[in-house]
């Protein structure tokens, strides 16, 4: 960003950006006509305080943008979900009175929908977005929505900025697109006017955004949150989820292809696994650390867009979740469940991250909006499995009975007909913090650096995985178009590496411009942390991915079985692709049904490719260009390509006679096929000298 576009005006304790009104310009005020001193902070009790209930600024500007969609969702509207099983595996009886990890070994059931955050919810599952990762746990002592995503940062740092960044991000609304994504100025006008977004954008240009399956995806909290003994004493925690099959993503054409040949893709393989006995898993992990260590952290830990580096603060896996049952009824339980971060149990507690107080208040006032009624807690998705009794009794669509004459307290009935009353002992208690400072709309001077954690999040990510954020931030802006957005964007990416700018910039064919000045310095002294990177934590395992297969009549019976022999014994699942859905015959004269036509399966549908035709076959198929496709798209998508003894004219055709690699090893004989399956552990043939 160059001096001469940059925002000027109050710059607070952190120097956050506060546009002012100048001559000739609207003041900015509330819907009842009343000027606001800034539209970038809540008002808080003191530099680090809990955000103030009396902040009517905040809670019009909330509740307007809550009622903004009926009944979809405003954001995370496009989603999936399931039933499953949570069970601990640790005593945790120290740090939490939570019943659920009281002891090892016990279980609650739960509900978990995955979403995207921008498209609505006719949009197509692979979208380069965030993924919602929300989990119900239905616990003895009442519900606990854990709400987070599938990235441990977000874009702001307050409350009071979400529905600016959700308007900025969503179609435009002078034209009503793009559906779906963030590739156009609206977004990344936002972006370079909020440095604040700058560590989110690095997440969100990595492959992490374009994930393979809900099942390959980790999941955080994002947020610091408190877990609180039965003495009363606090320690901090963060939530991880760590999928028990490690991570995957596609590359960027992979993922625009499989849009077009499956917009439900995510969908269907979260319903497949289940409903074929492949249990999706993931480990709660926590990072569990006391006041002191949060003092000496170099960044403040109620700062959303910071995380906590596992190499500092490790995680510490203390359950397991299954996903063991779909949904019965899409509507009824995915699109009806209603997730609150304010539900939490006893032992578990917030803490004042300002943009956590803010989505206390805002989810409530959502679910109103969305379900009209604030009954919606009695839907069945919704209703907790412990008794619940209290003195609500109207309210629209009441399904309860509840009975007798008292609907109020205190009350002089006789026990027995008197209703509920509090109980101290299994009553949730707040942490009790003291709290001090004159209320102001200002950042605290700790949530000032803005471009530190992203520069460890660039230093720590394989060269692959770099070249593509420097892609995706070079199409992403390349559909801006204004060029000195692209250019103030630039300009904090110089921020956090010198040389990540400059290829950003040089693919936009745009000359460097000066470095925005950043509101701290630039903490160049922390490490890299391994963690961050997927690459780097690979699962080696080709467990839950799926191999397609193409055949045709004539092709090899014995080296089709043990294929799927091997697969299956490491735990993936073969699918069979032909020319006609009905399938093939082959050599040994069998019959060999076909789970895909080939015109209608692309290899972006599977994991890993073998091609196993007949010579007659072969050159059929090398006459398809559904079958030059299916090859090149996979060459290109680094994927493994089993080469049947007869494959070679449909490679030539594709042009890759000579181009194959050890990643195209041959499968002609039973015995060539344990190599093959062996190597497809990797996933994927980075090595392969292609732009991908």
């Amino acid at each position: 960003m160059t001096e001469s576009t940059r925002p000027i005006g109050q710059h607070g304790n952190a120097g956050e950006l506060q546009q002012q009104a100048t001559d000739g310009e609207e003041v900015l005020t509330t819907a009842q006509g009343v000027a606001i001193p800034t539209n970038q902070n809540s008002l808080t009790a003191g530099d680090r305080g809990p955000t103030m209930l009396s902040d009517f600024v905040l809670r019009e500007k909330i509740f307007r943008f809550d009622h903004e969609r009926i009944p979809e969702r405003v954001v995370h509207a496009r989603g999936y979900g399931a039933h499953g099983t949570f069970e601990s595996s640790a005593d945790l009886s120290e740090v939490t009175r939570a019943h659920l990890f009281g002891a090892e070994g016990r279980t609650v059931p739960v509900f978990v929908r995955f979403s995207t955050v921008a498209g609505s919810r006719g949009s197509f599952d692979l979208a380069r977005d965030v993924r919602g990762f929300a989990v119900k746990f239905y616990t003895a002592e009442g519900n606990w929505d854990l709400v987070g995503n599938n990235i441990p940062v977000f874009f702001i740092q307050d409350a009071m900025k979400f529905p600016d960044l959700v308007h900025a991000v969503k179609d435009e609304p002078d034209r009503g697109f793009p559906q779906a994504q963030s590739a156009h100025d609206n977004f990344w006008d936002f972006a370079a006017h909020m440095p604040e977004s700058t560590h989110m954008t690095l997440w969100q240009m990595s492959d992490r955004a374009i994930p393979r399956s809900f099942r390959f995806m980790e999941g955080f909290g994002v947020h610091t949150f408190r877990l609180v003994n039965a003495d009363g004493a606090s320690t901090f925690v963060k939530f991880h989820w760590k999928p028990v099959l490690g991570m995957q993503s596609v590359v960027w054409n992979e993922a625009v292809k499989i849009n077009g040949a499956d917009p439900d893709f995510h969908r269907r393989d979260l319903w497949d696994a289940i409903t074929s006995g492949d249990l999706p898993q993931w480990d709660l992990a926590m990072q569990l650390f006391d006041q002191d260590t949060a003092d000496e952290l170099p960044f403040d830990v109620l700062d959303p867009t910071k995380l906590v580096p596992e190499e500092a603060v490790p995680v510490q896996v203390v359950g397991r979740l299954t996903l063991d049952r779909v949904v019965d009824n899409d509507f009824a339980e995915t699109e009806q469940v209603a997730f609150c971060t304010q539900n939490v149990v006893p032992g578990i507690d917030f803490t004042d991250d300002p943009l956590l107080q803010g989505r206390n208040f805002s989810y409530l006032d959502t679910q109103l909006s969305r379900l009209g009624s604030p009954n919606f807690t009695q839907l069945p998705v919704n209703a907790p499995r412990c008794p619940v009794a209290n003195f609500a009794r109207d309210g629209h669509m009441q399904t309860d009975l509840p009975a007798g004459p008292v609907n109020y307290e205190p009350n002089g009935y006789p026990t027995g007909h008197r209703g509920p009353r509090p109980d101290q002992e299994a009553s949730f208690t707040s942490f009790a913090e003291p709290v001090t400072g004159t209320t102001r709309r200002l950042r605290p001077e700790s949530f000032g650096d803005h471009y530190s954690q992203a520069r460890v999040f660039w230093i720590s990510q394989t060269e692959i995985e770099q070249q593509h954020i420097v892609d995706a931030y070079v199409f992403e802006l390349s559909k801006v178009q204004r060029e000195e957005i692209r250019a103030e964007m630039v300009a904090n990416l110089r921020n956090v590496d010198e040389d990540l700018a400059a290829q950003v910039a040089d693919g936009l064919g745009l000359s460097l411009p000066a470095a925005s000045t950043p509101f701290v310095p630039v903490r160049t002294d922390l490490p890299a942390s391994p963690a961050l990177s997927m690459l780097r934590n690979q699962p080696q395992t080709f467990a839950g991915r799926k191999l397609g297969i193409v055949l045709t009549d004539g092709s090899d019976a014995a080296v089709l079985a043990a294929l799927r022999d091997q697969v299956e014994a490491a735990h993936g699942t073969v699918e069979i692709v032909a020319p006609k859905v009905g399938g093939v015959t082959l050599d040994d004269g069998s019959r060999q049904p076909a789970d895909q036509l080939l015109k209608g399966a692309p290899s972006v549908l599977y994991d890993a490719v073998a091609l196993l035709p007949s010579a007659d076959g072969a050159r059929e198929l090398a006459r398809d260009p559904a079958a030059k496709d299916f090859v090149n798209d996979a060459f290109n998508h680094f994927k493994f390509i089993g080469v049947g003894s007869n494959a070679s004219p449909v490679f030539a055709a594709a042009g890759l006679g000579d181009d194959l690699d050890q990643g195209c090893p041959t499968v002609a004989t039973p015995e060539d096929v344990s190599a093959f399956v062996d190597g497809l552990a990797a996933l994927r043939f980075w090595e392969r000298p292609i732009a991908g």
